[in-house]
């Protein structure tokens, strides 16, 4: 009689009821997978020529009516919106709000670090390419290119544009720039315009210049080296405390401060982004977010991590789902 051979040792590392979703194992072992969809926040289509209006649309957002009517005012006012909260409590996001609720087009974004000039926002000059395609052409037909072809707008140079309605910009994290920096943008802010020196310099008979924007198929006619808008835009500024701001600057700004979302509005954003139905069997998550949530910083995105993965049939408990994606924003690593 032939004794059967033991049965191979269960995996440690995989559950019965959690097996399936497990892309890698950690085993060494190469094998071709297919991948889940991706959140609908994380899903990127480069042939979309409507990519951000698509990606907008595609995450809700809400707002309380008092935070609303703040925003409202700086509309009205035609001011900045300076805009300060926890990590991940949606300050970027207001601006994407905005723009397509009200229709305004692809947010102009301006992500600020400590190299950030004003300058840099307003427009670049490639003198270095002119020198070179000159010289070409001196050697060619004897004509002189362009130098619309050469000065490019930046987010803030975009932004103030002529046009019946405004763009919306994003200065976002304006904290992390030089201390000058906010300084710098007051003259434009109360004015609504500035002058591309290059251009200036022209001779007054020169024709309107046309420069390179964020469309590429719409250059921006420039007369005298001047750009004044037409409608001041939509500017929302983010800012995550690290230092203040002069109070010259502050005073031109209408500040808004977004609180962390209570568990009735975590609720409300969970069913906003993935249905009513979402709410079923995520109390536990819920919970655990907000334990963790009074002894540190989270993001509420961290809670949409863990509902999304809970959804697509992980099967972790909170404690153990959370240790993949919720950790304290603050602090040492």
């Amino acid at each position: 009689m032939t004794t059967p051979e033991p049965a191979a040792a269960p995996d440690p590392r995989t559950r019965p009821e959690d097996a399936d979703w497990r892309l890698f194992s950690g085993d060494g072992t190469p094998r071709r997978t297919p991948f889940p969809p991706a959140p609908p926040w994380r899903r990127f289509d480069p042939e979309d020529a409507a990519e951000e209006h698509a990606t907008a649309s595609s995450r809700p957002y809400l707002i309380g009516p008092e935070e609303a009517d703040v925003v409202n005012a700086a509309l009205h006012l035609r001011r900045p919106l300076l805009v300060t909260g926890h990590p991940g409590t949606g300050k970027s996001s207001l601006a994407h709000a905005v723009a397509h609720e009200l229709t305004l087009g692809r947010v102009l974004q301006w992500p600020v670090n400590s190299r950030s000039t004003l300058r840099d926002a307003l427009y670049e000059y490639d003198a270095v390419g002119r020198l070179r395609e000159a010289s070409l052409r001196r050697n060619a037909d004897g004509e002189e290119p362009d130098i619309g072809h050469y000065v490019r707008l930046g987010p803030l140079g975009n932004a103030l544009v002529p046009r019946e309605r405004p763009r919306v910009l994003l200065v976002d994290e304006l904290d992390k720039g030089d201390i000058d920096l906010p300084n710098d943008l007051l003259t434009v802010f109360e004015e609504g315009w500035f002058v591309i020196p290059e251009l200036a310099r022209l001779p007054e008979d020169h024709a309107p210049v046309h420069v390179q924007t964020d469309d590429p198929d719409h250059p921006a006619a420039v007369t005298r080296g001047r750009i004044r808008c037409q409608e001041f835009p939509v500017v929302i500024i983010t800012n995550n405390g690290e230092r203040e701001f002069p109070a010259a600057f502050l005073r031109r700004c209408v500040r808004l401060e977004l609180p962390e979302p209570d568990e009735k509005r975590l609720r409300d954003i969970v069913s906003a982004h993935f249905g009513a139905d979402a709410l079923d069997g995520v109390d536990d998550l819920l919970q655990e977010f907000l334990d963790r949530r009074a002894s540190g910083e989270l993001a509420t995105d961290q809670l949409l991590n863990a509902v999304f993965l809970r959804k697509g049939g992980i099967g972790l408990d909170a404690s153990s789902l959370f240790e993949a994606v919720l950790h304290r924003l603050g602090g040492a690593v």
